[in-house]
């Protein structure tokens, strides 16, 4: 067989590959004309091989990377294989078709770049298949895969639909509005306002010119009547955020428009009339500052109707993964990067720390990262370096006290073989009581034998 014959049985052969595989391929030479498309890309785009070949690839293709980060064309500039990106394609019905790609240099057998080639798979069931899990974890923009979150997930249907007061205690950084904006947006008031505002944040003055809204006149600077959030949130429903933060006098006005659904805006002389629903929040445990007098007892019982309570995420590690995947994809979008991703060091980094500030701590972090990282896995050395040394002086302690344990049992077995097993005399030559003996020996796992010594003590 000659060298010629050779070639054309070749390229006989990988063409019978191409078009037997189920990847989408296609060829572009220097001018971004479409050389060659194989069955698979036919399928995935809806577009014939005779309509695609001669024409650009971006004329075919119309995806999101085309505009602004084109992956063929950062391998033909970089002279470099580019792996596994994603993007998305409309195919010839105008659907969007989520897809990876790969992309690499077109040469001939000579080494001389011809142009470029690139492959893609069509993603779709497995964006489908992601989704429907999502779907399983997620509740608005709430996301968990904890036993204690999934109860209330489960509940929440029938606490949006019930119309009730809602009170939801949780740590700072919990996630205690995206809870009150879920049960807003699966209740019947869903298509009014959902009003927010953080109760700690204003003096008594200025939070109750802002739910109860004034009248010109009504003092100094009120030039024209302001419409209050109370009004503004009528047939919606509002959030008072850190309830537990407001006066005992503030407490009283409060407590008037939960029962009559009526309030006063500051220089009015009659009563306005409003229909809303009550969701609010605290980090404080209100029982207490009922018992100690701080807070209303009669304001407690109304708007503690239903309570929820927020688990910090130190008792949800089990989330951990789940919510930095969201805010990988988050960051991503925003950021125009390619992060796919936390090492398993950095990951048991995370796993391992305490989340004072909560999931709002943990966003923090990854955005951090975001910033260090340029593209690929984020590393240790892209935390933040507060979070990085607490964990290494916590291994650290553990370290240390894993080698007392080892030390202390070392002893307690030396001693009961010096003692022939006799548990007393072994706990008087360690200088313990009987009892803390038995508590270490049961603590540390230590296993006698069923026959205690009996040797007469000195």
């Amino acid at each position: 067989m000659t060298t010629e014959e050779t070639y054309i049985k070749s390229s006989n052969v990988t063409e019978i590959i191409l078009e037997s595989i189920s990847e989408g391929v296609f060829t572009v030479d220097e001018k971004w004309r479409i050389t060659s498309f194989n069955r698979a890309a036919e399928k995935i785009t809806g577009v014939s091989r005779q309509e695609a070949i001669g024409k650009y690839c971006w004329d075919v293709f119309r995806s999101n990377m085309c505009e602004r980060d084109c992956a063929l064309r950062r391998t033909m500039k970089l002279k470099k294989s580019i792996i596994d990106t994603s993007t998305y394609i409309v195919n010839s019905q105008q659907r969007r078709i989520p897809v990876v790609v790969c992309t690499s240099l077109l040469k001939d057998k000579n080494g001389r770049i011809l142009g470029g080639v690139e492959t893609f798979r069509d993603m779709t069931l497995v964006e489908e298949l992601k989704k429907e899990l999502d779907a399983r974890h997620q509740v608005g923009d709430m996301i968990s895969a904890s036993p204690n979150m999934k109860k209330i997930f489960s509940i929440l249907p029938q606490v949006a639909e019930s119309g009730s007061s809602v009170l939801i205690e949780g740590e700072t950084g919990t996630g205690k509005e995206l809870l009150a904006r879920a049960i807003h947006d699966l209740s019947l008031r869903r298509k009014n306002r959902f009003v927010p505002i953080n109760c700690a944040a204003l003096p008594d003055t200025l939070l109750e010119s802002e739910l109860f809204g004034y009248k010109a006149g009504a003092f100094t600077d009120a030039k024209k009547d302001k419409t209050g959030l109370f009004l503004a949130a009528k047939g919606g429903s509002i959030f008072l955020d850190e309830i537990g933060e407001i006066s005992p006098a503030f407490q009283v006005r409060l407590l008037r428009v939960l029962q009559d659904q009526v309030f006063r805006p500051l220089g009015a002389i009659k009563d306005e009339k409003t229909d809303m629903r009550i969701i609010a929040a605290t980090n404080k445990n209100l029982q207490d500052l009922v018992n100690n007098g701080s807070f209303r007892e009669d304001l407690f019982y109304r708007i503690n109707v239903v309570c929820l309570s927020l688990p910090p995420l130190r008792e949800r590690k089990e989330d951990i993964p789940l919510l930095i995947e969201h805010f990988i994809r988050k960051n991503n979008l925003l950021r125009e990067k390619k992060i796919n991703g936390f090492s398993q060091e950095a990951l048991a980094i995370l796993m391992s720390y305490d989340f004072p500030g909560n999931i709002r701590e943990l966003e923090n972090i990854v955005e951090h990262a975001f910033v260090l990282c340029r593209e690929g896995q984020i590393t240790p050395h892209c935390l933040p370096e507060k979070i990085v040394g607490l964990t290494r002086i916590l291994e650290t302690s553990l370290s240390v006290d894993g080698t007392i344990k080892a030390m202390e049992a070392k002893a307690i077995r030396e001693a009961l073989e010096h003692n022939h097993n006799n548990r007393l005399a072994a706990a008087r030559e360690l200088g313990m009581h009987k009892s803390t003996f038995f508590r270490k020996i049961k603590k540390l796992g230590i296993d006698l034998p069923k026959k205690n010594g009996r040797s007469k003590l000195k």
